[in-house]
């Protein structure tokens, strides 16, 4: 698979552009408007540039990844591709709407379709199209480039092969793969979440400050981030929706959103995106 395209040029879908145009795949990034595409492209491009002042790769490298990268606001550009990578936002009716486009653009019927969703169940998606077969989750995490990690998640219709390309194709960009059943929240996050919602209880309550919940879990448990940092680092909008759509599957109170955080997500303190969140950003 050499051509990809890719659903979305936010921060995850211009990640997953990079990586893949690095690994030498041509990739057409698809956006809803010449404005939103041209700021994915300009953010591929700095994060290039980034990675030639660290040493990451010389500057003949980034040139040529550079020529790999396409930008595109129509989806019928999208028909030649061999695999998709659907990278919108975290709603799962846009999706179900982008997978069904999808199905009927991309010509090649044994193209895989895949989700960069962090949450939502695979086969809902899947079963908007007529291919639910070829149809899988690859869970990048920000910042893709940096991140070795990717989910691959299959369903009950998934054909085992098309498991075994879309593994050997995250592994040929250079990412490490683990395998997860189709279930909301997958691996990481059926984890990491509810550590994420303890830590905002836990200040809701008073138990102790932000800043000590998070240098408690930064020094005591050695992590690169507490809680609350990570909370707006990941967005306060995303961390609820996800934990919305664990809480809707599971019903285990651990998952149910604080209404601290929810009061924060309506007031629009989503996190270092927004400027302010647990803490406040320049």
């Amino acid at each position: 698979m050499k051509r990809v395209g890719i659903i979305g040029g936010g921060l995850m879908g211009s990640g997953i552009a990079e990586v893949c145009a690095r690994a030498g795949h041509g990739v057409v990034v698809h956006e809803i408007d010449m404005e939103a595409a041209e700021a994915a492209l300009a953010r591929i491009h700095r994060s290039l540039d980034k990675g030639v002042e660290r040493g990451k790769l010389t500057a003949e490298e980034a040139e040529a990844t550079k020529t790999r990268i396409a930008i595109s606001t129509d989806l019928d550009e999208q028909a030649d591709r061999e695999i998709v990578i659907e990278a919108a936002t975290e709603n799962e009716d846009v999706k179900k709407a982008l997978f069904a486009d999808l199905d009927r653009v991309v010509e090649d019927r044994n193209a895989i379709l895949a989700s960069n969703t962090s949450s939502i169940p695979i086969t809902r998606l899947a079963a908007a199209t007529e291919r639910p077969s070829r149809v899988v989750g690859l869970h990048f995490f920000n910042p893709v480039p940096v991140m070795a990690l990717v989910e691959l998640i299959t369903t009950v219709s998934t054909d085992p092969e098309v498991a075994d390309s879309a593994q050997a194709f995250a592994e040929g960009v250079g990412k490490t793969v683990i395998r997860a059943k189709d279930r909301a929240g997958f691996v990481v996050n059926m984890l990491l979440v509810p550590y994420m919602l303890a830590g905002i209880r836990m200040f809701e309550a008073g138990v102790a400050t932000k800043e000590d919940i998070d240098t408690g879990m930064r020094l005591g448990a050695n992590h690169p981030m507490g809680p609350l940092e990570l909370t707006d680092f990941v967005g306060l909008d995303t961390t609820k929706y996800v934990a919305d759509v664990l809480f809707e599957e599971f019903k285990e109170p651990l998952y149910a959103a604080p209404p601290l955080l929810a009061r924060m997500v309506e007031a629009g303190w989503l996190g270092r995106k927004s400027g302010r969140g647990f803490y406040e950003y320049g």
